[in-house]
């Protein structure tokens, strides 16, 4: 994983993506998924793509499972953007790296 990408759990997860000053991507996955592994990569370019404007992080849904219910996470992967503590935006499975941007210019 890039160190751009911060790993986030159930613990830091309000510390982290509620209470941060600049919108956060957060991935939710599991080590198991096949589509989340695919997505990995452009996730990281993402990261160091828009380092200093948005912070990324991704939360592994088999060990923290109080924000994945929290925010109702069904597949995997689903990317939620954040602002302000609250669910701005979301894209869920495989997508492209443009469909990313895309979201997350609509806040920048």
């Amino acid at each position: 994983m890039a160190e751009s990408v911060i790993e986030f759990s159930d613990q830091s997860f309000d510390s982290g993506v509620l209470e941060s000053d600049v919108p956060v991507l957060v991935d939710f996955w599991a080590v198991w998924c096949g589509p989340c592994k695919a997505i990995a990569p452009i996730v990281e370019e993402i990261a160091n793509d828009y380092d200093g404007k948005v912070k990324v992080g991704k939360i592994d849904v088999d060990n923290n499972n109080q924000v994945a219910m929290k925010y109702g996470i069904r597949s995997i992967p689903t990317l939620l953007l954040f602002k302000g503590g609250e669910v701005v935006d979301q894209v869920i499975g495989n997508v492209g790296k443009e469909s990313i941007e895309s979201m997350l210019n609509k806040v920048l």
